[in-house]
């Protein structure tokens, strides 16, 4: 029987077990122009131990933030700072992917430069606020992308990646969960779209598709992992209907042979979707699963009963850097302290300690 603690070849990188870090929004780039710090990589230097970290989500470009204080990969000072990352976690034995979010329509101009605004992929808002320096913001309505924007869109997103490697990462997950910007070119609330990026599932899922080719081609679909959250309404989406979306969105990137695809589950009842996907999909599924509090070690079993691959550790694993050795043993758990969980100094950060 295969368990949480056997290795896993990911993509031709081998994992040392079937437990990852998934990404956690830390909001602590406090780096010349958005870049990570030395905290930073002390952070997932100390998490090593996981199979696989994926880190917090990265933008792809200046207008892709979506936060205070979120990191980027779109300049030189970025790479080389997320160089000190990767080395750190290497040095410790651990395999890391980063990330790549842009946040699309969520997000506010006040976290952006020069007179930019949020942009969409139609022109409606998000119900809600996003936090800033200035306090919370109310979601405006963002600024619909053109077909040559979205074309370079995804040439900002392959660019990236590319920094990505040159970075020192084992590989790049493409955010298309949580309500950002490929979740909004997927969900017909946030897809009002007539043209060929819209309107159909076929439209709909080709941003996805299209954006998920081209950084496969980059770098190679064994080091480009793919996040989804079918029916998620976090950041005001509505998937009333998710199974065809996200079946025709499987079976369209299936045959590249992706190093994973990794599921965050809305709710239990994403279980029988989850089940269906992973059928569908022959290379490594991760899952994210639908709990009542922090992931814990009872998600174990999805592992040995086949549900999954790898399950993705949240909350649990930013407070117990050593996660793997505690579930081992079930326990015992420092737990999570939300008051540190965005922004701030290392507190919350780097001073959980280890068994």
């Amino acid at each position: 029987m295969t368990t949480a603690f056997d290795p896993i070849d990911l993509g031709g990188a081998a994992l040392a077990n079937r437990i990852a870090m998934a990404p956690m929004t830390r909001s602590r780039a406090y780096g010349p122009g958005n870049s990570p710090t030395g905290s930073t990589a002390a952070y997932y230097a100390q998490r090593a131990s996981a199979g696989l970290i994926i880190t917090e989500g990265v933008q792809p470009s200046v207008v892709g933030q979506g936060y205070p204080d979120t990191p980027g990969l779109h300049s030189d000072e970025q790479i080389a700072a997320w160089r000190k990352v990767t080395d750190a976690v290497h040095a410790n034995g651990g395999r890391i992917f980063v990330q790549i979010m842009h946040t699309g329509r969520i997000g506010h101009p006040v976290l952006l430069p020069d007179g930019l605004v949020p942009v969409g992929v139609s022109p409606v808002a998000a119900e809600g606020q996003v936090y800033t320096h200035e306090g919370p913001k109310r979601f405006i309505t963002p600024r619909e992308l053109s077909n040559a924007e979205v074309r370079a869109t995804i040439d900002d997103f392959v660019s990236a990646s590319r920094n990505a490697i040159e970075a020192g990462f084992d590989g790049v997950e493409l955010h298309g969960a949580n309500g950002y910007l490929i979740h909004q070119f997927l969900a017909p609330n946030t897809n009002l779209r007539t043209d060929a990026w819209g309107g159909s599932v076929e439209s709909r899922i080709r941003f996805a598709v299209e954006l998920t080719k081209a950084v496969a081609a980059e770098i190679g679909a064994d080091r480009t992992g793919l996040r989804i959250s079918p029916g998620n309404p976090y950041n005001d989406i509505d998937e009333p209907e998710a199974e065809p979306t996200y079946t025709a969105l499987v079976d369209a990137i299936e045959p590249l042979a992706l190093a994973y695809l990794h599921m965050v589950e809305a709710g239990p009842e994403a279980r029988e979707l989850a089940l269906a996907l992973r059928k569908r999909f022959t290379g490594a599924f991760i899952l994210n699963p639908a709990t009542e509090g922090p992931t814990g070690a009872d998600a174990l079993g999805l592992i040995e009963d086949g549900t999954a691959d790898i399950v993705a550790f949240g909350a649990l694993f930013l407070a117990n850097p050593d996660l793997p050795a505690r579930l081992a043993s079930d326990g015992p758990y420092n737990t999570p302290d939300p008051a540190t969980f965005f922004g701030g100094d290392d507190k919350g950060y780097l001073d959980y300690p280890t068994v």
